[in-house]
């Protein structure tokens, strides 16, 4: 019989939100492979949780899912347990996943708390479609890019954020994304846990005032639909209507087709798109 991989989630601050088979399960299994064993220890103290446990993390996630997988194909059952929250989502936990999959290795998750859709849940803002971004990229040219997909994002946005990075993070997000509702989550469930709704331009005069403090949840309204078809057809106005013929004909579109799309784009009719390209294919004769 081969071991089995399972996902614990564990509390993102009040100790009491972890599960009855959450508990049941760390009991049970034979090794616990936690993110950070130094915090870990403190669950499992609380709980009296006596299981063997062993370091899981970003700088050792590849090689050290083998000696796990290893130990799963000899019979042994491994729990994955993040310093917060549910393993594998903005964790390495997703990396051991794929390889058990890959090593034809059984993985359940055991469902609890998730600080993004804690976060969302209370946020006053649109749950009913939304995009889960954690950390922004370091990198400059990749965190640019993840901004400029995010400017076009009808769905409500989550991201993570550190105290230390939060203005710069605000402002980057201003510059990029222009005025947008904001509902501000810290310290989830602990003691102080503080939600504070507001605009992405009042966040930043906010904390130019007051030192951010605790791990943040920045939960953003996307843009409406009726600002993304503005957008669109301005975009779409300035461009060479030749331009924007050819970029639903390259597509496969029939040319009748494309002078529809054209015209809606527009916000014109399909003849006036087609006297113009009379126009242009007449001035273009030789």
């Amino acid at each position: 019989m081969q071991g089995k991989l399972y996902l614990c989630a564990t509390p993102i601050g009040n100790l009491n939100d972890i599960t009855l088979r959450v508990l049941q399960t760390l009991k049970e299994v034979d090794i616990i492979a936690a993110e950070d064993t130094r915090t870990s220890i403190k669950l499992l103290n609380h709980f009296e949780i006596k299981t063997p446990m062993t370091s899981y993390h970003e700088h050792n996630k590849i090689e050290k899912a083998w000696k796990l997988i290893e130990k799963m194909k000899a019979g042994q059952n491994v729990a994955l347990i993040t310093d917060a929250g549910t393993p594998g989502i903005s964790d390495p936990g997703e990396e051991l996943v794929r390889l058990c999959y890959e090593s034809d290795l059984e993985v359940t998750s055991l469902p609890g708390a998730a600080a993004c859709i804690t976060a969302l849940t209370m946020s006053g803002l649109s749950t009913r479609r939304f995009a889960f971004e954690a950390f922004l990229p370091k990198g400059k040219k990749e965190r640019a890019l993840i901004l400029e997909e995010l400017k076009q994002e009808a769905r409500t946005v989550i991201l993570y954020e550190a105290p230390h990075h939060l203005s710069r993070t605000l402002t980057e997000l201003y510059h990029a994304l222009g005025e947008r509702n904001l509902t501000l989550c810290r310290e989830l469930t602990k003691r102080y846990e503080a939600v504070h709704r507001t605009t992405i331009s009042a966040a930043i005069s906010y904390y130019q005032e007051n030192a951010p403090r605790g791990e943040y949840v920045l939960i953003i309204e996307g843009i409406s639909h009726q600002e993304l078809h503005q957008e669109k057809q301005q975009a779409f106005q300035t461009m060479p209507l030749l331009d924007h013929m050819a970029f639903y004909e390259n597509q496969g579109i029939s040319h009748k087709d494309a002078m529809k799309l054209a015209a809606k784009d527009r916000g014109v009719s399909k003849r006036e798109i087609y006297s113009a390209l009379l126009s242009l294919n007449e001035n273009n004769i030789p």
